[in-house]
Formats: structure tokens, sequence, C-alpha cells
């Protein structure tokens, strides 16, 4: 007598809802680099049926990861009107580089007061690693590389757990800055000032840190406003509410 094969038992409600939340975190996970990277332009519509197809997934999961964007300021749900990419406020980056200077100016510190050789030579090594993105015109590796150094600077300070608040705070912020990424003249700029942090971290001077730490953050609020005026459709906000 044959025998029906066993029937894999359906999935449990709380399984399904696992699942679900899975497919909602990757979903959010990939439009975030998205919307960050500008992959997908500021003030760009959005359509939750094609992200749905393009991801293979219902969309049930498509609109969690898209209120979890809003939230985030980086899509603009409107009723009646549709879902964009989120232009990037102007305000807000004021406030991120603000936050951030603050939160890193006190790593730059500890870090020139508890930086090993060894954590020297790997700043110095990632510098270097710079140069080479920018002789490659390589700029996601510039950027990569810059997120690198500002995470070393963190680690030597004993503080790692601080660069996951930062990353928290610039997302808008790192919208901005993917504006500069395509200028390498600014960026071998950028490398000249990365050195003079490093080499201050090095010289074990907490206040010659922060001072280079500081003139970083400020050469970065000069370029906002060039930045804006070129791409004004990207900004939400005008460049007198900037306000660092």
């Amino acid at each position: 007598m044959l025998h029906e094969p066993r029937r894999r038992p359906s999935a449990s409600g709380p399984e399904r809802r696992r699942s679900a939340a899975t497919a909602a975190d990757i979903v959010h996970r990939r439009l975030r680099q998205e919307i960050v990277t500008l992959a997908s332009s500021p003030g760009a519509s959005i359509s939750e049926k094609e992200i749905a197809a393009a991801h293979g997934v219902s969309r049930t999961p498509v609109r969690e990861a898209l209120l979890r964007l809003a939230e985030e300021g980086l899509v603009e749900i409107t009723p009646k009107s549709g879902t964009r990419v989120a232009r990037i406020p102007v305000v807000a980056l004021g406030d991120a580089i603000c936050a951030r200077e603050a939160l890193e100016l006190m790593l730059a510190r500890k870090a020139a007061v508890r930086a090993r050789p060894s954590d020297v030579t790997a700043m110095r090594a990632i510098v270097q690693r710079q140069r080479e993105c920018v002789d490659a015109r390589d700029a996601d590796g510039f950027h990569e590389n810059d997120e690198a150094l500002h995470f070393a600077i963190a680690e030597a300070a004993g503080h790692p757990g601080v660069w996951a608040m930062v990353l928290q705070i610039k997302v808008q912020l790192d919208r901005l800055r993917r504006l500069t990424l395509p200028n390498f003249d600014w960026l071998t700029h950028v490398i000249h000032e990365h050195e003079g942090v490093v080499e201050a971290i090095a010289s074990g001077d907490p206040d010659r840190a922060a001072a280079a730490m500081q003139t970083h953050f400020h050469s970065l609020e000069g370029v906002l406003g060039e930045v804006r005026n070129m791409n004004p459709a990207y900004f939400d906000g005008g460049v007198d509410e900037f306000a660092p």
C-alpha cells in the first residue's frame, strides 16, 4: 500500500511574522543604501509595486520598510500624492554637523592621549589608501576609507560605541557628502585634513588633535553652500537656514 508523503506543516503565525520582518529588514537596508548613496535621487517617486516585484516580496514588507525610512527622514509618504525620496533638509545638516563635531572632537582628544603606535600606523595606512583611491578615481573606496578612519579614531579613543551614535546622527550629512565625492580636488583637500588629524593624534596633544578635527568639520560646513547651489532640487530649505 502506497502512503502519501507527509506534507510539511505550514508556517505558524509567529514564523510568518519573522519571515515578513526579515523581508522588511532586507528591503529597508537596500532602499536605505540607495537613498544615502544617492542612487535614488532626492525627490524621486517611489513605487511600492515596483519595489515588491524587484525584491520578490509582497507589498506588506515594502510598506514596513518605507515607514521606517520615513521615520529616519529619508522618505516622504503623502496620502493621495504618493511616496518620494525625501530631499536633503538643510536645517538637519546643521544639527548633524553640530552633534557630530561635539562627539568627534571628544574622540580626537581621547585618541591623542590613548592611541598606541600601532593605532597611529593603522590610521596612516587608511589615509594612504585614500590617496590611492583618489589616484584611481575611486570615489566609493574613498568614502569607505573615510568611514574607516573615523572609526579607527573612535577605537583608539576607547569609545568605538560612540561611532554607532555618529552613524545614526549623520545619515543626512552622508547624502550631502556623496555630492562632493566626484570632486577629486576636494577629496585631495580632505586627505590633507585627515593627515593633520592623524599627526595631531600621534603628537599626543589633545588640544591640537581637537583643533585639527574642528578644522576638518568647518571645511565641510563651508562646502555646503556650493554643493547646494549646484544641486538645488536635491535640498529642502535655503543655505540661510544652515546655522553651523
